[in-house]
């Protein structure tokens, strides 16, 4: 099973990634936790890439796609992975169709969890809060990345209908309304 889970920043996909991958036996690939932990690890890509988050843009797809290829050769013991944060770009959709295929696999369904942009603030900022965030602290920030995900993300729903794969989900509920939604799409 290889799953996509969209949406934009704060619209829970973290939160509902970790029940998804319990559920199904899968490897949840945070794009953002790869890219937090490279940040942490101070290598070239982290650097690159903390420069780019602090301003609320997207890390290039070069660099994505690569970090991306490289971990996907240590999911082991698992039923497939749960993809959250990746692809961003239709750029990247086209890569990850491309590196699956040399793998004989593909993509078998893509979730988007849909939420309006004012509450895409408000759990941004309550997650700043909770966990300390910087990148998630600044409201210029927060509405560079709504813009970023509306101009450059939305385009994959096109993308991945055009596949038959999209399905959305309304994400305003409760985390277990919400996690209903997603296991009976599944």
């Amino acid at each position: 099973m290889k799953l996509i889970l969209l949406g934009a920043p704060g619209a829970g996909k973290g939160t509902q990634a970790t029940a998804m991958a319990e559920k199904f036996n899968l490897c949840h690939i945070s794009t953002g936790a790869l890219l937090r932990e490279e940040i942490k690890a101070e290598t070239e890509l982290g650097k690159i890439a903390a420069g780019l988050i602090k301003e609320g843009k997207l890390v290039p797809n070069e660099l994505v796609v690569s970090m991306m290829a490289s971990h996907f050769e240590k999911v082991k013991g698992v039923d497939g992975f749960l993809l959250d944060g990746f692809p961003r770009t239709v750029e990247q959709a086209i890569s990850l169709d491309n590196l699956l295929a040399e793998r004989g696999e593909a993509v078998c369904n893509v979730l988007s969890i849909m939420i309006p942009d004012e509450m895409i603030v408000e759990r941004i900022q309550g997650r700043a809060a909770v966990e300390g965030r910087a990148d998630d602290a600044d409201i210029s920030i927060i509405r560079q990345r709504i813009a970023t995900y509306h101009s450059q993300t939305e385009p994959l729903i096109e993308y991945y209908q055009e596949k038959g794969l999209y399905k959305e989900v309304d994400g305003t509920g409760s985390i277990e309304q919400v996690r209903e939604a997603i296991f009976a799409i599944l």
